[in-house]
């Protein structure tokens, strides 16, 4: 799978409450959510975001409470992938489950620039910076877990290895 996209670029403990705030949780819809994206801490970011494009931030990204809603709005405001330091663990986990694909590689989230453009091999790990012709190497997937990614999520990765048996 290869993502091609606008690096948004944020700093350390970008938590879920400004990922998504909490007075917005009561919105049921994906798009809905997708709509207050980041506004608590980048008011422009659903106006500028284009499909495909990629988040850069530094460590701890995804901090805070445990709620699905965050990586649901970051993937449904057209984000493709998020590349940082570290993730929160939680955060980590519940964005696979809905196929949102994140990688921490140190160098990238580095030295990439808000407004670069970035081009992402996600089996191989491999993050190409155009803008600058550079490239840096995440840990890539291994097999199922790139299987819940292109399939858009745990859920469409478990209905089709069960295949005929729901």
């Amino acid at each position: 799978m290869t993502l091609k996209g606008v690096a948004h670029k944020y700093g350390n403990d970008v938590n879920t409450d400004v990922i998504i705030p909490a007075r917005y949780l009561n919105m049921s819809g994906a798009d809905e959510l997708a709509a207050h994206c980041m506004e608590d801490i980048d008011s422009t970011f659903i106006t500028k975001v284009k499909q495909g494009d990629i988040i850069v931030a530094g460590s701890n990204f995804g901090c805070g409470s445990s709620r699905e809603h965050a990586p649901l709005a970051i993937k449904t405001s057209g984000i493709s992938c998020v590349i940082a330091h570290s993730f929160a663990r939680i955060f980590f986990r519940n964005s696979i489950d809905i196929g949102l694909p994140l990688l921490e590689c140190n160098e990238a989230a580095t030295e990439i620039m808000d407004g670069d453009i970035l081009e992402i091999d996600l089996a191989n790990g491999k993050i190409e910076n155009i803008s600058k012709s550079k490239t840096y190497y995440a840990k890539p997937y291994p097999p199922f877990m790139m299987g819940i990614i292109n399939s858009g999520g745990l859920v469409n990765y478990t209905k089709k290895s069960m295949g005929d048996t729901l």
